[in-house]
């Protein structure tokens, strides 16, 4: 029995995809997900073969919900979904740890390729994606497994910092401290090996996303 979650937001893409695989795979359980919290809590609690991981979700901000989940369940192939085509988005996820890309627009039936291969290991992107797209991009690899080992706390406080925001204002949108925004200012600036916010801005641009067509 092959197991599988589903990670989006969106309800009728998730019924669309949910058809698409019972389709066109036997022995398919599916289980579902619609934000970050949920998501680590069904691959904490069932024995998952494959992650399909919507990018937009609540709680996954940028590319930190697939860097996160890639941290904390290494052993667990995951393939991103995404409205947005973009081919610097897919490399990046697949520098990332995606095994593969799987556009929105895909029909059923590629779907259902798409995972017979990721399930074998293989890297699954669309075909009209350049051929280098999947290329290991060693710099962005690095940028990636030092923001893993962020919490989604001081991430968060990186995007402020990203946005612009003081520590005061970081304070205001959290509902913290001030004394914990600078806690968490040290601690990016430790993990990121970096020493001033202008650092910081760069590496969290790298990460962000343009925002999918409206739902």
């Amino acid at each position: 029995m092959l197991t599988i979650l589903l990670a989006d937001d969106h309800p009728m893409y998730r019924d669309a995809l949910r058809g698409a695989l019972m389709l066109n795979i036997e022995d398919l359980t599916l289980l579902e997900a619609s934000d970050l919290h949920e998501t680590v809590n069904a691959l904490q609690e069932n024995d998952i073969d494959l992650l399909l991981f919507d990018l937009h979700m609540p709680g996954s901000t940028d590319l930190f919900g697939l860097i996160h989940i890639r941290k904390l369940f290494p052993e667990i192939p995951v393939a991103v979904v995404s409205g947005i085509e973009d081919v610097g988005i897919v490399s990046k996820v697949m520098n990332a740890g995606a095994l593969g890309f799987i556009p929105k627009t895909t029909r059923a039936s590629e779907v259902a390729e798409a995972v017979a291969s990721i399930l074998e290991g293989e890297v699954w992107v669309p075909e009209k994606m350049p051929s280098d797209v999947t290329d290991f991009d060693e710099a962005f690899a690095k940028l990636a497994e030092s923001v893993s080992s962020l919490t989604p706390a001081q991430y968060k406080v990186l995007c402020f910092m990203r946005d612009g925001l003081l520590n005061k204002q970081i304070a205001y949108e959290l509902d913290i401290a001030v004394a914990t925004v600078k806690a968490h200012v040290t601690a990016v600036f430790k993990k990121l090996g970096i020493n001033n916010r202008t650092q910081a801005v760069l590496i969290a641009s790298q990460l962000e996303l343009e925002q999918p067509p409206s739902k």
